[in-house]
Protein backbone atom coordinates (compact mmCIF):
# COMPACT_ATOMS: atom_id res chain seq x y z
CA UNK A 1 0.00 0.00 0.00
CA UNK A 2 1.37 3.37 -1.00
CA UNK A 3 2.22 5.31 2.12
CA UNK A 4 0.90 8.57 0.68
CA UNK A 5 -2.57 7.19 -0.10
CA UNK A 6 -5.47 6.66 2.28
CA UNK A 7 -7.77 3.90 1.05
CA UNK A 8 -11.41 4.20 2.11
CA UNK A 9 -14.16 1.64 1.50
CA UNK A 10 -17.73 2.97 1.68
CA UNK A 11 -20.35 0.25 2.07
CA UNK A 12 -24.05 0.83 1.48
CA UNK A 13 -22.98 3.23 -1.24
CA UNK A 14 -26.40 3.49 -2.91
CA UNK A 15 -28.23 4.60 0.23
CA UNK A 16 -28.84 8.15 1.36
CA UNK A 17 -25.59 8.48 3.31
CA UNK A 18 -23.53 6.51 0.80
CA UNK A 19 -24.69 8.85 -1.96
CA UNK A 20 -23.69 11.80 0.21
CA UNK A 21 -20.15 10.40 0.38
CA UNK A 22 -20.14 9.98 -3.39
CA UNK A 23 -21.09 13.65 -3.78
CA UNK A 24 -18.54 15.12 -1.36
CA UNK A 25 -15.57 12.90 -2.24
CA UNK A 26 -14.26 15.60 -4.58
CA UNK A 27 -13.80 17.82 -1.51
CA UNK A 28 -11.57 15.21 0.16
CA UNK A 29 -7.77 15.45 0.03
CA UNK A 30 -6.37 14.19 -3.27
CA UNK A 31 -4.55 11.26 -1.65
CA UNK A 32 -7.83 9.75 -0.40
CA UNK A 33 -8.80 6.79 -2.58
CA UNK A 34 -12.48 5.81 -2.38
CA UNK A 35 -14.08 2.49 -3.24
CA UNK A 36 -17.88 2.42 -3.18
CA UNK A 37 -19.66 -0.88 -2.62
CA UNK A 38 -23.39 -1.60 -2.69
CA UNK A 39 -25.27 -4.80 -1.85
CA UNK A 40 -24.72 -6.10 -5.40
CA UNK A 41 -20.96 -5.59 -5.42
CA UNK A 42 -20.32 -6.59 -1.79
CA UNK A 43 -22.45 -9.01 0.23
CA UNK A 44 -21.64 -8.18 3.85
CA UNK A 45 -22.79 -11.65 4.91
CA UNK A 46 -20.06 -13.20 2.73
CA UNK A 47 -17.01 -13.15 5.02
CA UNK A 48 -14.62 -14.13 2.23
CA UNK A 49 -15.80 -11.27 0.01
CA UNK A 50 -15.57 -8.82 2.91
CA UNK A 51 -12.03 -9.94 3.73
CA UNK A 52 -10.99 -9.40 0.13
CA UNK A 53 -12.64 -5.97 -0.05
CA UNK A 54 -10.83 -4.81 3.09
CA UNK A 55 -7.34 -5.77 1.95
CA UNK A 56 -5.12 -2.67 1.90
CA UNK A 57 -8.01 -0.56 3.20
CA UNK A 58 -7.31 2.06 5.87
CA UNK A 59 -10.90 2.98 6.70
CA UNK A 60 -14.25 1.30 6.26
CA UNK A 61 -17.21 3.69 6.38
CA UNK A 62 -20.23 1.47 6.89
CA UNK A 63 -23.34 3.12 5.48
CA UNK A 64 -25.16 -0.19 4.97
CA UNK A 65 -28.23 -0.37 7.19
CA UNK A 66 -31.80 -1.57 7.55
CA UNK A 67 -33.64 1.71 8.08
CA UNK A 68 -37.34 0.80 7.69
CA UNK A 69 -38.21 1.65 11.30
CA UNK A 70 -41.84 0.51 11.20
CA UNK A 71 -41.33 -2.54 8.98
CA UNK A 72 -38.65 -3.76 11.39
CA UNK A 73 -41.39 -4.47 13.94
CA UNK A 74 -42.48 -7.35 11.67
CA UNK A 75 -39.03 -8.11 10.22
CA UNK A 76 -36.91 -8.44 13.33
CA UNK A 77 -34.67 -11.11 11.81
CA UNK A 78 -33.90 -9.00 8.75
CA UNK A 79 -33.23 -5.88 10.83
CA UNK A 80 -30.82 -7.70 13.14
CA UNK A 81 -29.13 -9.50 10.23
CA UNK A 82 -28.16 -6.20 8.60
CA UNK A 83 -27.83 -3.85 11.57
CA UNK A 84 -26.16 -6.26 13.99
CA UNK A 85 -24.85 -9.55 12.58
CA UNK A 86 -23.39 -8.04 9.40
CA UNK A 87 -21.73 -5.33 11.50
CA UNK A 88 -20.18 -7.98 13.73
CA UNK A 89 -18.62 -9.78 10.75
CA UNK A 90 -17.51 -6.51 9.18
CA UNK A 91 -15.86 -5.31 12.40
CA UNK A 92 -14.08 -8.64 12.82
CA UNK A 93 -12.74 -8.41 9.27
CA UNK A 94 -11.67 -4.81 9.89
CA UNK A 95 -9.69 -5.96 12.92
CA UNK A 96 -7.97 -8.69 10.91
CA UNK A 97 -7.04 -6.23 8.16
CA UNK A 98 -6.02 -3.39 10.51
CA UNK A 99 -8.82 -1.28 9.03
CA UNK A 100 -10.40 1.46 11.13
CA UNK A 101 -14.22 1.24 11.20
CA UNK A 102 -16.63 4.17 11.11
CA UNK A 103 -20.18 3.01 11.76
CA UNK A 104 -23.48 4.85 12.15
CA UNK A 105 -26.19 4.43 14.74
CA UNK A 106 -29.30 6.31 15.78
CA UNK A 107 -30.72 8.74 18.32
CA UNK A 108 -33.52 6.18 18.78
CA UNK A 109 -31.28 4.24 21.19
CA UNK A 110 -31.97 7.13 23.59
CA UNK A 111 -35.50 6.88 24.92
CA UNK A 112 -35.43 7.16 28.70
CA UNK A 113 -37.92 10.01 28.86
CA UNK A 114 -35.52 12.75 29.93
CA UNK A 115 -35.78 16.31 28.64
CA UNK A 116 -32.15 17.40 28.51
CA UNK A 117 -29.77 16.53 25.67
CA UNK A 118 -28.41 12.99 25.88
CA UNK A 119 -24.72 12.34 26.53
CA UNK A 120 -22.98 9.33 24.99
CA UNK A 121 -22.21 8.04 28.49
CA UNK A 122 -25.85 7.79 29.52
CA UNK A 123 -27.67 4.43 29.56
CA UNK A 124 -29.52 3.51 26.37
CA UNK A 125 -33.20 2.51 26.23
CA UNK A 126 -33.88 1.26 22.70
CA UNK A 127 -37.61 0.49 22.51
CA UNK A 128 -38.23 -0.31 18.84
CA UNK A 129 -36.84 -3.34 17.02
CA UNK A 130 -34.93 -0.96 14.76
CA UNK A 131 -33.32 0.81 17.73
CA UNK A 132 -32.50 -2.50 19.41
CA UNK A 133 -30.83 -3.81 16.25
CA UNK A 134 -28.75 -0.64 15.90
CA UNK A 135 -27.66 -0.77 19.52
CA UNK A 136 -26.66 -4.42 19.13
CA UNK A 137 -24.61 -3.41 16.09
CA UNK A 138 -22.82 -0.79 18.19
CA UNK A 139 -21.95 -3.42 20.79
CA UNK A 140 -20.67 -5.89 18.22
CA UNK A 141 -18.57 -3.27 16.42
CA UNK A 142 -16.81 -2.11 19.57
CA UNK A 143 -16.28 -5.68 20.81
CA UNK A 144 -14.73 -6.90 17.57
CA UNK A 145 -12.66 -3.86 16.55
CA UNK A 146 -11.40 -1.38 19.14
CA UNK A 147 -10.38 1.06 16.40
CA UNK A 148 -14.01 1.97 15.77
CA UNK A 149 -16.03 5.16 15.82
CA UNK A 150 -19.78 4.93 16.30
CA UNK A 151 -21.66 8.04 15.19
CA UNK A 152 -25.16 8.26 16.61
CA UNK A 153 -27.12 10.54 14.33
CA UNK A 154 -30.71 11.72 13.96
CA UNK A 155 -33.39 12.61 11.42
CA UNK A 156 -31.10 12.19 8.41
CA UNK A 157 -32.09 14.13 5.30
CA UNK A 158 -30.67 14.81 1.85
CA UNK A 159 -31.76 15.31 -1.76
CA UNK A 160 -31.16 11.59 -2.33
CA UNK A 161 -33.88 8.95 -2.32
CA UNK A 162 -36.75 8.76 0.14
CA UNK A 163 -36.40 10.73 3.37
CA UNK A 164 -38.40 13.35 5.25
CA UNK A 165 -37.00 16.23 3.20
CA UNK A 166 -37.80 14.70 -0.19
CA UNK A 167 -41.15 13.40 1.08
CA UNK A 168 -42.18 16.88 2.25
CA UNK A 169 -41.22 18.39 -1.11
CA UNK A 170 -43.37 15.80 -2.88
CA UNK A 171 -46.35 15.99 -0.50
CA UNK A 172 -46.20 19.77 -0.47
CA UNK A 173 -46.78 19.77 -4.22
CA UNK A 174 -49.54 17.16 -4.02
CA UNK A 175 -51.60 18.45 -1.08
CA UNK A 176 -53.14 21.69 0.08
CA UNK A 177 -52.54 20.93 3.76
CA UNK A 178 -50.52 18.45 5.77
CA UNK A 179 -50.56 17.39 9.42
CA UNK A 180 -47.13 16.75 10.96
CA UNK A 181 -46.33 15.67 14.53
CA UNK A 182 -45.12 18.42 16.83
CA UNK A 183 -44.51 16.42 20.04
CA UNK A 184 -41.37 14.54 18.96
CA UNK A 185 -38.30 16.69 19.57
CA UNK A 186 -34.85 16.18 18.09
CA UNK A 187 -32.57 17.63 15.43
CA UNK A 188 -32.51 17.13 11.64
CA UNK A 189 -29.13 16.07 10.26
CA UNK A 190 -27.86 16.76 6.75
CA UNK A 191 -26.36 13.60 5.27
CA UNK A 192 -23.91 15.82 3.41
CA UNK A 193 -22.81 17.51 6.64
CA UNK A 194 -22.43 14.13 8.33
CA UNK A 195 -20.28 12.87 5.47
CA UNK A 196 -18.11 15.99 5.61
CA UNK A 197 -17.73 15.54 9.37
CA UNK A 198 -16.48 11.98 8.81
CA UNK A 199 -13.82 13.19 6.37
CA UNK A 200 -12.80 15.83 8.93
CA UNK A 201 -12.53 13.11 11.59
CA UNK A 202 -10.35 10.95 9.34
CA UNK A 203 -8.03 13.90 8.74
CA UNK A 204 -7.68 14.43 12.50
CA UNK A 205 -6.89 10.75 13.06
CA UNK A 206 -4.31 10.83 10.28
CA UNK A 207 -2.71 13.85 11.93
CA UNK A 208 -2.03 11.68 14.97
CA UNK A 209 -4.98 12.42 17.25
CA UNK A 210 -4.82 10.00 20.21
CA UNK A 211 -7.76 8.27 21.91
CA UNK A 212 -10.29 8.89 19.15
CA UNK A 213 -12.14 5.59 19.40
CA UNK A 214 -15.66 5.25 20.82
CA UNK A 215 -19.23 6.52 20.57
CA UNK A 216 -20.07 10.07 19.50
CA UNK A 217 -23.30 11.98 18.95
CA UNK A 218 -23.62 13.92 15.71
CA UNK A 219 -26.47 15.98 14.33
CA UNK A 220 -26.78 19.51 13.08
CA UNK A 221 -27.20 22.17 15.75
CA UNK A 222 -30.56 23.39 16.97
CA UNK A 223 -33.84 21.91 18.17
CA UNK A 224 -36.92 20.99 16.15
CA UNK A 225 -40.10 18.99 16.01
CA UNK A 226 -41.07 17.21 12.81
CA UNK A 227 -43.64 19.97 12.38
CA UNK A 228 -40.90 22.63 12.64
CA UNK A 229 -38.82 20.72 10.10
CA UNK A 230 -41.71 20.42 7.63
CA UNK A 231 -42.71 24.07 8.08
CA UNK A 232 -39.16 25.23 7.34
CA UNK A 233 -38.93 23.07 4.20
CA UNK A 234 -42.20 24.53 2.86
CA UNK A 235 -41.16 28.08 3.76
CA UNK A 236 -37.76 27.89 2.10
CA UNK A 237 -39.13 26.28 -1.05
CA UNK A 238 -42.10 28.69 -1.10
CA UNK A 239 -44.56 25.79 -1.28
CA UNK A 240 -48.16 26.83 -0.58
CA UNK A 241 -49.15 23.68 1.32
CA UNK A 242 -50.39 24.56 4.83
CA UNK A 243 -48.58 22.55 7.49
CA UNK A 244 -50.42 22.13 10.79
CA UNK A 245 -49.27 20.43 14.02
CA UNK A 246 -50.72 17.11 15.21
CA UNK A 247 -49.99 14.88 18.19
CA UNK A 248 -48.17 11.57 17.81
CA UNK A 249 -51.29 9.60 18.73
CA UNK A 250 -53.10 11.16 15.77
CA UNK A 251 -50.57 9.50 13.46
CA UNK A 252 -50.10 6.00 14.91
CA UNK A 253 -47.08 4.02 13.73
CA UNK A 254 -46.08 0.40 14.45
CA UNK A 255 -42.71 1.35 15.99
CA UNK A 256 -42.42 3.57 19.08
CA UNK A 257 -40.35 6.71 18.67
CA UNK A 258 -38.71 8.89 21.33
CA UNK A 259 -40.64 11.99 22.33
CA UNK A 260 -37.28 13.65 22.99
CA UNK A 261 -33.98 12.58 21.44
CA UNK A 262 -31.91 15.74 21.44
CA UNK A 263 -28.22 14.84 21.64
CA UNK A 264 -25.34 16.68 23.32
CA UNK A 265 -22.51 17.08 20.79
CA UNK A 266 -19.85 18.49 23.11
CA UNK A 267 -17.72 15.34 22.90
CA UNK A 268 -17.39 15.20 19.11
CA UNK A 269 -16.84 18.96 18.83
CA UNK A 270 -14.08 19.04 21.44
CA UNK A 271 -12.37 15.78 20.43
CA UNK A 272 -12.15 16.58 16.72
CA UNK A 273 -12.30 20.41 16.78
CA UNK A 274 -15.49 20.17 14.76
CA UNK A 275 -17.78 23.08 13.89
CA UNK A 276 -21.41 22.13 13.25
CA UNK A 277 -23.97 24.23 11.38
CA UNK A 278 -27.57 24.83 12.46
CA UNK A 279 -30.14 22.54 10.84
CA UNK A 280 -31.96 25.47 9.24
CA UNK A 281 -28.74 26.47 7.47
CA UNK A 282 -28.37 22.88 6.25
CA UNK A 283 -31.91 22.89 4.83
CA UNK A 284 -31.33 26.24 3.13
CA UNK A 285 -28.09 24.92 1.66
CA UNK A 286 -30.02 22.03 0.07
CA UNK A 287 -32.70 24.40 -1.16
CA UNK A 288 -30.05 26.33 -3.04
CA UNK A 289 -28.55 23.21 -4.64
CA UNK A 290 -31.51 20.82 -4.92
CA UNK A 291 -32.78 20.15 -8.43
CA UNK A 292 -36.56 20.25 -8.35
Amino acid sequence: MASDSIHILVTGADGQLGLAFRQIKTAAPQHYRFTFANRKTLDLSNSQAVQKALQNTDYCINCAAYTAVDRAEKEKEAAFAINAEAVKHLAKACKQNNTKLIHFSTDYVYDSGQTKPYLESEPVHPRSIYAQSKWQGEEYALQEQQDTIILRTSWLFSPFGKNFYTSMLRLGQEREELGVVYDQIGTPTSALHLAKAVLHIIQKIEQGLPAWQGIYNFSNEGVASWYDFAHEIMRLHQIGCRVYPIRTEAFPRPAPRPAFSLMDKSKICSTFALDIQHWTEAVEELKNTHVE
